[in-house]
């Protein structure tokens, strides 16, 4: 039942202080599109969490970045360069309001 053990680190003290989640859809008529991009998303350390999702999109990502200006460098550099990647939504997310790992056992 247990997964492992980790810290939980302060982003702010660690220059992370903003984070960013983004809504991608994929180009579904490249061939192998899926596992292209899950191959590549895992090796991004930028990237902290990746869900296929049902609905408007494909995957949510959630990110963490310094500030806007190191998010803007990692969408140009990484974001939109991941495989079969056509379309992008950005939400900054401006307070934290419930954070958690628990589980309601």
């Amino acid at each position: 039942y247990i997964l492992g053990y980790e810290a939980r680190l302060n982003p702010l003290k660690l220059g992370l202080g903003m984070m960013v989640f983004v809504e991608v859809l994929l180009d579904r008529t490249t061939p192998n599109v899926f596992d292209q991009f899950k191959a590549a998303v895992q090796v991004r350390d930028e990237i902290m969490e990746c869900h296929m999702v049902a609905g408007g999109f494909d995957y949510l990502l959630k990110t963490r970045m310094a500030d806007m200006s190191a998010y803007r460098d990692f969408a140009g550099k990484v974001l939109w360069q991941l495989p079969g990647v056509r379309e992008t939504r950005t939400y900054a997310v401006m307070e934290e309001v419930k954070n958690t790992t628990q589980l309601c056992v």
